[in-house]
């Protein structure tokens, strides 16, 4: 019978098993190579300032500021197409930084930031300018309510963003409600009116747009809308239409428009009570 020897082990020690064992699980708790360090690291998200999303809300925030300037000079119909114009940069933002894909927290702070000096401070205050001072302290506090509650508005957006329906805000969105504010100022001054006159009707809707930005009123946010699908003819027609209508009289459109939507959410939380409270005769 052929006898089997043992090769002859390198230093004339043959390590025991789980010496060697032990040894690979050592050896696979090494430090990464440089090269795949450096490739882990190029996929973690990037922290900058992307330019441009940041531009847009930029120059939202520079059209509020420049309503607040032109209220003080006594220009309350320039003032009021700014807080337009703004309204406008505002819904640009959002829309860049996705196509381009830059979104960042950097960004979704800021724009808050600059939502608040636009549709809370600016309305308030082009308002009060306008007309609301004449009424002393009935009018500050007017105005007052307006800002708290966009800042209201702003923070529980910001913070109840996952868990609300996508369809709807909850509560009137700020960039409409100094729409409202900003559309009665201009449509008023368009007609030659004296904002003094009209101090109780303006009373009355500044203190019901910020009331309602702080109500539990569904207002349709659009974001159900796909526009990769087709459509009716009739809605081309509609949408050219209403780009007439603007054109023509963009004062008096505009504000129509804004309180049709203004009234549209309460409407709709009245008509889904009457329905909950209904009897189920099925």
């Amino acid at each position: 019978m052929a006898r089997f020897t043992r090769r002859p082990v390198k230093g004339g020690v043959r390590r025991p098993w789980r010496s060697r064992l032990r040894a690979g699980k050592e050896g696979a708790s090494r430090p990464v190579p440089r090269d795949v360090a450096d490739d882990t690291a190029a996929t973690k998200p990037h922290k900058g300032i992307y330019l441009l999303p940041n531009a847009f809300t930029t120059a939202a925030l520079f059209s509020g500021f420049f309503a607040i300037v032109q209220a003080m000079n006594l220009r309350f119909d320039t003032a009021a197409i700014a807080i337009f114009a703004s309204m406008v940069l505002d819904s640009l933002d959002g829309r860049v930084a996705r196509l381009t894909n830059t979104q960042s927290e950097f960004g979704a702070e800021y724009d808050s930031l600059a939502d608040m000096v636009s549709f809370g401070a600016a309305p308030a205050l082009v308002i009060y300018e306008w007309s609301l001072r004449g009424l002393g302290k009935w009018g500050w506090v007017a105005a007052f309510v307006y800002v708290a509650g966009a800042a209201l508005r702003l923070a529980r957006f910001n913070t109840n963003l996952a868990v609300v329906d996508k369809r709807f805000f909850q509560g009137l969105p700020s960039p409409a409600s100094a729409a409202l504010v900003a559309g009665f100022v201009w449509v008023f001054e368009d007609l030659r009116y004296v904002g003094s006159d009209l101090a109780w009707p303006s009373w009355i809707i500044t203190v019901y747009a910020g009331l309602s930005m702080v109500s539990n009123s569904p207002f349709w946010s659009g974001k159900s809308v796909n526009f990769r699908k087709s459509v009716p003819f009739i809605v081309v027609v509609l949408i050219m239409l209403a780009f007439v209508a603007v054109s023509a009289d963009p004062p008096k459109w505009l504000f129509a428009m804004f309180v049709a939507y203004g009234l549209s959410g309460h409407l709709l939380w009245l008509w889904r009570l009457v329905r909950r409270r209904q009897p189920d005769l099925s």
